[in-house]
């Protein structure tokens, strides 16, 4: 072979060794990852939020990074996500904080807190307040990282068969409650049980719980409670503001690259802003829905909410005394909302 035709030779390896660099550097972007939701992906606010999100990462990466959603069940039981994103049977799930309390009851914290802040107030003490950096540090010791992925705004607190007259109708219930506020409505004589969204129907539908709360009214008209309980309460006194959740197997997190670190958070914070504003603009027409399918709405007078309030200054106190994550917690959230006070009772209108 001539001397120029090793060249030329020589110079082609070359080529095929540098394309196939370049492919082995393309694919080592590229991000293929599943992840399961809690709510089913056609209830309105908190089921499509995590679509959304999935689809931002897709759309800004250029495809680089996909993430396919897997609906409640299909991986997974609905709630039951902590251990297979933990172990990394899962890259990811979409959830809230409070489906974690069988893990520690502190996670509650950082969903909601029963007679707690607004989105606004509850966001600034999560992301500049510490919670956020308190939740990474307890979801970190299991392997997981945590992100704020939506923020949803007041709920109704419950939906029941029969009006309740007085707080005494209460004692006997089976019910579905969530987080904190079920500490709350045991006080009271209700047996609680947290169960995933797509299960609270049937179990109205038996008979086996006689009331459930579950979310805002367009979220709830979703799983279609006005059809069985025809008397809906409010204000919701346990969760003004709930945070949901994007869980990350650690090890699968640190293998991104930087530039898809900062999407996955520029996503959730995304979502966060979809969640609360959409869900802001939603409600209204929910409530006249209920109301046209013959659902009387109901406000707990201030008695009664003063009554909740009280014991649920009693639950804080039991919680904190046996848990130490939840007492510093507990003591983080209640200085900066005795800080934060001075500028909301200054700036906003009563």
């Amino acid at each position: 072979m001539s001397r120029r035709c090793w060249r030329y030779a020589l110079a082609g390896a070359a080529a095929v060794v540098g394309l196939a660099s370049i492919a082995a550097d393309a694919q080592a972007e590229r991000v293929r990852w599943k992840l399961h939701a809690a709510y089913a992906s056609n209830i309105p606010i908190i089921g499509d939020t995590p679509t959304m999100m999935i689809d931002t990462v897709d759309k800004a990466s250029g495809g680089e990074f996909k993430i396919k959603h897997f609906e409640p069940g299909a991986l997974v039981p609905g709630n039951g996500y902590y251990d297979p994103v933990s172990s990394g049977a899962l890259d990811s799930a979409f959830g809230t904080p409070g489906f974690n309390v069988n893990k520690n009851f502190a996670y509650a914290f950082f969903a909601s807190v029963p007679f707690g802040p607004r989105a606004g107030e509850y966001l600034a003490w999560m992301r500049y307040g510490g919670g956020e950096d308190m939740a990474r540090e307890m979801y970190g010791r299991d392997n997981i990282r945590f992100y704020i992925c939506g923020i949803a705004p007041p709920e109704t607190s419950g939906w029941f068969r029969n009006e309740i007259k007085t707080l005494d109708d209460l004692k006997g219930l089976k019910m579905r409650f969530f987080g904190l506020g079920a500490k709350v409505m045991e006080k009271f004589g209700v047996s609680t049980q947290l169960l995933a969204g797509g299960d609270i129907y049937p179990a109205l539908e038996l008979g086996s719980i006689d009331a459930t709360e579950f979310s805002m009214p367009v979220t709830d008209q979703g799983y279609g409670f006005y059809q069985i309980a025809k008397h809906n309460y409010f204000p919701g006194w346990h969760q003004q503001s709930t945070i949901n959740e994007l869980l990350v197997n650690q090890g699968k997190y640190e293998a991104l690259s930087d530039p898809h670190k900062e999407l996955l958070a520029a996503a959730c914070d995304r979502a966060t802003l979809y969640m609360f504003v959409k869900g802001e603009a939603s409600q209204f027409d929910a409530i006249k829905f209920h109301q046209e399918k013959g659902v009387t709405i109901h406000r707990w007078s201030d008695a009664d909410l003063a009554k909740f309030e009280e014991a649920w200054q009693e639950v804080v106190a039991e919680e904190i005394a046996g848990n130490e994550d939840a007492k510093r917690i507990w003591a983080s959230y209640s200085k900066f909302r005795a800080d934060y006070a001075v500028w909301r009772d200054n700036g906003y209108l009563k």
